[in-house]
């Protein structure tokens, strides 16, 4: 017993085991621990390696007592006896190296003992525990399996279908590439021009911040020039009340003063050149950013165009498909019609037949056919109405065509779209194929690892 690798369970825990995990009805109220100790009971002990063999390998109790249909074998009811017990044995040697048990032999069936039973049967419940406990794990990765392989369909097909939608808006109809690209063109020009307009704007903003630091600069060197000019002057007047002076240093003074004069002038025609010049500039800058805005405006009236044109593309879509029920509804009244028409003509055939002989057959056929006649003719009439109904559908199809072929740029901002839905589909469908390969290599490895 110290050898085994597996625990011995003492009898009264045999015997609930068995009788709630292997043995089911009658069987299972019979099984006692008396059964089992002092002395195991031969019968007792070959139901339960029955019922073992039948829970693992669904080897029935019955298929133990069948002979084998050879030929040279005489007086099979002999061997009947022998084979149930034969058999168990030969089937538990080749079950129990699983458990761990390699000394099994055919006197542990005929005369068991106890503690050669107790560990023989301790060594299955080991085993069915494990196999208990390995049975739920498969269970739950094969749960996880499955509900991976319908994720996956459900990727796959979600993948299709964007793929089919990314064909249906990459793919532009022949009558309308010409006109595509001539929209791309424009679009090109339209947004080189505006990145070009931009760059000038910024140029002009940046030189107007520059000429008004330059023209904060002037002003302030002005009005300090005005304040010293007016310093002077009270300096002067101070002077004269003061000094006599000379009419050589008079003459000299003034004429100084006439020069500082003329530089003043000429340093505010200067600014004022220079306002005026900034005004254009001002002007020019708001004229550009006009311009800009109204730009803005276009491309936001091309935005609202083409909603109306994708909403035009679903209207026109729907029509369609009104214009095709109608043109079933259409076929099976032309249907209608033929077989109406192929009734008359047997009708007329078979009148003309009866005519010869009964005058009153005749008159209820006449009757029948201007029936059918009345029928012919409102269908007749439906089918006008339904033509000239087809005929409008017709035409407000061209229309909508028409419209339609004007705005093609919404073909290129989805296409962007499906490709980003495209490629975030792609890069998830990888990590989903990476993700279940590992785990159909953690469930192989599992398995093998089960099968050794």
């Amino acid at each position: 017993m110290t050898e085994n690798t597996f625990p011995v369970y003492s009898a009264d825990a045999v015997v609930n085991f068995y009788r709630t995990e292997v043995l089911t009805g009658q069987e299972a109220k019979h099984f006692t621990k008396s059964d089992l100790t002092p002395v195991p009971k031969p019968e007792a002990v070959q139901t339960l390696y029955m019922r073992v063999l039948h829970l693992l390998y669904r080897f029935r109790p019955e298929c133990h007592s069948m002979v084998p249909l050879l030929e040279n074998i005489q007086n099979p009811v002999y061997h009947e006896g022998a084979t149930a017990i034969m058999s168990v044995c030969m089937r538990m040697q080749q079950f129990l190296p699983m458990c761990l048990v390699y000394d099994f032999s055919l006197n542990d069936l005929l005369a068991p003992k106890k503690q050669k039973t107790l560990t023989i049967l301790s060594a299955i419940m080991n085993f069915l525990h494990f196999r208990k406990q390995r049975m739920t794990i498969i269970l739950e990765k094969q749960a996880k399996y499955r509900a991976d392989m319908d994720r996956l369909q459900v990727y796959v097909k979600g993948s299709s279908e964007a793929m089919r939608k990314i064909k249906a808006l990459t793919t532009i109809p022949p009558e309308q590439q010409a006109e595509a690209d001539e929209l791309a063109a424009a679009l090109s020009e339209l947004q080189v021009a505006t990145t070009h307009e931009s760059h000038e704007v910024n140029a002009i903003k940046e030189s107007i911040a520059e000429w008004k630091t330059r023209i904060a600069e002037k002003t302030q060197k002005l009005a300090q020039l005005k304040v010293d000019v007016s310093n002077l002057k009270e300096e002067i007047g101070k002077l004269k009340s003061q000094i006599v002076e000379s009419p050589e240093e008079l003459k000299s003074q003034m004429e100084k003063m006439r020069e500082n004069v003329k530089i003043i002038k000429n340093s505010m025609e200067e600014t004022d050149e220079r306002l005026v010049e900034l005004q254009n500039l001002v002007q020019s800058v708001a004229h550009a950013e006009a311009e800009i805005q109204q730009m803005y405006n276009l491309l936001q009236d091309l935005e609202s165009s083409m909603n109306n044109t994708k909403q035009r593309q679903d209207e026109h879509q729907e029509l369609t498909a009104q214009y095709e029920k109608k043109q079933k509804e259409l076929k099976n009244l032309i249907a209608e019609e033929g077989q109406l028409k192929r009734a008359l003509g047997r009708k007329q055939d078979k009148e003309s037949k009866v005519n010869m002989r009964r005058q009153k057959t005749r008159e209820t056929k006449e009757q029948y056919v201007q029936q059918v006649l009345g029928d012919c003719n409102q269908i007749h009439q439906k089918r006008e109405e339904i033509a000239d109904k087809i005929q409008e559908i017709s035409r407000e199809t061209q229309q909508l065509k028409a419209k339609i072929q004007s705005l093609r740029d919404v073909c290129s901002k989805e296409t962007e779209k499906a490709q980003a839905v495209y490629d975030t589909l792609s890069s998830s469908l990888d990590e989903l194929h990476r993700r279940i390969d590992m785990d159909t290599m953690d469930l192989m490895q599992g398995l093998t690892k089960m099968a050794t």
